[in-house]
């Protein structure tokens, strides 16, 4: 177990954080111009090697490979490909025997497409700070939470410490769409005792206390073609496809009727939510359309499983495909992205009491829980490692749309109360002379 912090190392480690402030913003300016949408993570990964070496830690590929993975039951079928997008990871190690408790950083650097560029008030992947928020693609979702942990580490060792236990950092690609990065990483490296995971908060600092699972599923429909003159003829795909997404509303209600939904979501409103995201078809605007393809997410309530899911989707297209409207079209359904069940982190274990107190000692505030209607990386290690997550982050707004951002200040103190509770968690022990 990990003593008390000194008052003296935690008042230099504050003021070592304190210092870093700029150093911070450029960091996150240097990760949110790397354009890290899925299958592009490279730079973002190169500039994370880059940073764990600035930190003098020796950086690590771990692939990716759904051949070792397929059986686990984290897994989720991929989108594209894991060449040349490894994962990066580095671990510190005590100079001694550890005399505290070992744990994990960890964060995505992948982000979601950037949708309409042109309505982006400055461009996506060009930083931009206005009244104290750094605007673009992943500032918030959350390279911030990155730049975040690594500054704090980098505190310790300024006020002239180090964690007396293992430490490892993680920064994975796909948690936007699979999970299947974290999961790697998860099962390449020793189990440590806890982790923290600083993922942004809802316009606020917030912890997560509850997730939803999520389910992606794809359907294409392929009508029956013919002029738009004869097209009672025909069989419009992407009429079709509206019938089997239109199937999907009442789904919805029942999955929120009130005695479905976990109390840790009581009182928010319809946490269970069935997305369509993506649509393409159709071949020209005086031809019935031949094909089209539907993408839909739909979330998992805790008392739910991704399995159950899959298979109450698989029965929903079926009935639907059965729809006098759908005569003469074929449908194909396809999983493929996130088959995640949902997680409850345990907001009495001690790594989240420490970081509530860390907190409230680093910035004077009080971090709220969060029942999130989205999901996080954290599930696979509470739900197939058994290790307690701290998933906390800073204050973003608009991620996932246009205009995304996070708060400086808030950044600042998140990279504080990592600092001070991975010196209380882990111990101190002096560092070696630069």
């Amino acid at each position: 177990m990990s003593e008390t912090l000194d008052p003296g190392a935690r008042r230099a480690i504050l003021e070592a954080a304190d210092g870093l402030r700029e150093e911070a913003v450029e960091a996150l300016a240097r990760l949110v111009r790397c354009p890290s949408t899925l299958g592009q993570e490279a730079g973002a990964l190169e500039e994370m090697a880059r940073a764990y070496r600035a930190l003098g830690l020796e950086p690590r590929h771990v692939p990716t490979e759904p051949e070792r993975l397929a059986a686990h039951p984290g897994f989720s079928p991929p989108l594209v490909p894991y060449a040349g997008r490894d994962n990066v990871v580095a671990v510190h190690r005590p100079r001694a025997a550890p005399r505290g408790r070992s744990l994990t950083l960890q964060g995505h650097v992948d982000v979601v497409p950037e949708g309409a560029a042109d309505m982006w008030e400055t461009p996506p992947y060009e930083p931009s700070v206005r009244n104290g928020r750094m605007h673009g693609r992943g500032a918030g979702d959350m390279k911030a939470g990155i730049v975040a942990y690594c500054t704090a580490y980098r505190a310790l060792r300024l006020a002239g410490l180090q964690p007396a236990a293992e430490v490892q950092m993680h920064s994975v690609v796909e948690e936007e769409c699979t999970g299947n990065g974290a999961l790697a990483c998860m099962l390449a490296l020793p189990r440590t005792e806890a982790v923290i995971i600083p993922e942004p908060g809802p316009g606020m600092d917030a912890l997560y206390s509850a997730e939803v699972g999520v389910v992606w599923a794809w359907v294409t429909v392929s009508g029956r073609p013919a002029h738009v003159r004869d097209m009672q003829a025909g069989v419009n795909a992407i009429e079709a496809a509206q019938v089997v997404a239109a199937a999907f509303k009442e789904y919805e209600r029942e999955m929120n009727r009130a005695e479905r939904i976990h109390p840790a979501f009581r009182g928010l409103n319809h946490p269970v939510n069935v997305n369509l995201g993506t649509i393409e078809g159709g071949e020209w605007n005086s031809s019935v359309a031949t094909r089209c393809r539907i993408g839909m997410r739909v979330g998992v309530m805790m008392g739910y499983t991704a399995a159950q899911t899959r298979a109450d989707i698989e029965r929903l297209v079926a009935a639907a495909a059965r729809d006098e409207r759908l005569r003469g079209a074929q449908v194909r359904l396809e999983f493929k992205g996130f088959m995640a069940d949902p997680c409850v982190f345990d907001t009495e274990a001690g790594i989240v009491r420490l970081a509530r107190r860390a907190y409230a000692e680093a910035t004077g505030g009080t971090l709220r829980d969060y029942p999130a209607t989205g999901l996080t990386d954290g599930r696979h290690f509470v739900l197939h490692g058994g290790t307690p997550v701290a998933c906390f982050g800073p204050d973003a707004q608009e991620i996932h749309g246009i205009d995304e951002s996070v708060g400086l200040e808030s950044l600042h103190g998140i990279t504080r109360t990592i600092a001070l509770a991975m010196a209380e968690w882990c111990g101190v022990e002096r560092a070696p002379a630069p």
